[in-house]
């Protein structure tokens, strides 16, 4: 028996009006969830008010709104806390970070989803091993390794680890994601003479773009906030990141609180602001491959 369109309008006006039956439990749901992302978005609220506040401010009312807008603390303290340097440097190795682990996080999952070659499983599950491992397990090796290789105050001492750190989680959300992809499809490409890169290029990358942008934030938000490796491997001050350059603001016996905070809301509110654009993503991409 086909499902016409009248039984398929029926369907929906039911649901409509068992919806409409029960108004109370929606309406405590978004008041749930309200109170729910006001925990979340006061601490942000906080900051960016703090960051307009002289230091008696702050300790004195640090809840209450600015007495008045200090808009030279903002820049204060990307002058003063050398903040443009650290800025570019994040950038480069936060870019670098995320195209090396989209490009090879995409290539390894096209081999270990469609291709089929010896030691598939037992490279797979090293690399699911990844996703247990602490940073500190391996960071003292890693750091005698690069002291042998001089890759310390460079770049690559800093994009090489970020890359592989950051290789498990990625392979293992873009793999789920292809063993969702029907066979038959690439087995019609085959047919129509398509080679593995081009096959690559051409089909896999396009059905990849949703779970690439959700590895892609992920990646990013940790090159950009990572602390400890960029503090061991890089001692030059004009390659150090900014979460080290925060450091500037703090010295042995006190604080600069209201250029801290300032610094803190300039490095925090790009991020945000990509966040919210890319959320979507984010959602389609965790969500692609859970059912097949």
């Amino acid at each position: 028996m086909t499902t016409t369109a009248l039984d398929i309008k029926k369907k929906s006006y039911n649901s409509g009006e068992a919806a409409r039956r029960r108004p109370l439990p929606h309406i405590l749901y978004y008041l749930f969830m309200i109170v729910i992302s006001c925990f979340y978005a006061y601490p942000i609220l906080w900051l960016i008010l703090s960051s307009f506040r002289e230091n008696r401010e702050i300790f004195s009312s640090p809840f209450a709104l600015p007495e008045q807008i200090h808009l030279q603390n903002w820049s204060k303290a990307w002058t003063v806390g050398n903040m443009s340097t650290y800025a570019s440097n994040s950038v480069i190795v936060t870019s670098v970070t995320v195209a090396g682990i989209l490009l090879f996080a995409s290539l390894a999952a096209f081999s270990f989803s469609k291709l089929r070659f010896r030691g598939s499983s037992l490279l797979m599950l090293l690399f699911v091993f990844g996703l247990f491992m602490p940073l500190q397990s391996f960071f003292i090796a890693q750091s005698y390794i690069f002291e042998q290789l001089n890759l310390k105050d460079s770049y690559m001492g800093l994009i090489l680890p970020y890359i592989g750190t950051g290789l498990p989680l990625a392979i293992f959300l873009l793999k789920a994601y292809l063993d969702s992809i029907p066979k038959e499809l690439l087995e019609a490409a085959r047919i129509d003479g398509c080679g593995d890169w081009r096959m690559y290029g051409r089909i896999i990358l396009p059905l990849l773009i949703p779970n690439m942008a959700t590895v892609g934030i992920f990646s990013a938000l940790n090159a950009w906030n990572e602390l400890l490796l960029a503090m061991l491997y890089i001692q030059d001050d004009s390659l150090k990141t900014i979460p080290v350059g925060l450091l500037a603001f703090s010295s042995r016996y006190m604080t600069d609180y209201k250029l801290l905070f300032s610094a803190l809301a300039m490095i925090t509110l790009p991020m945000i602001i990509v966040y919210l654009f890319f959320h979507r993503y984010i959602v389609a991409g965790l969500t692609e491959g859970a059912l097949k």
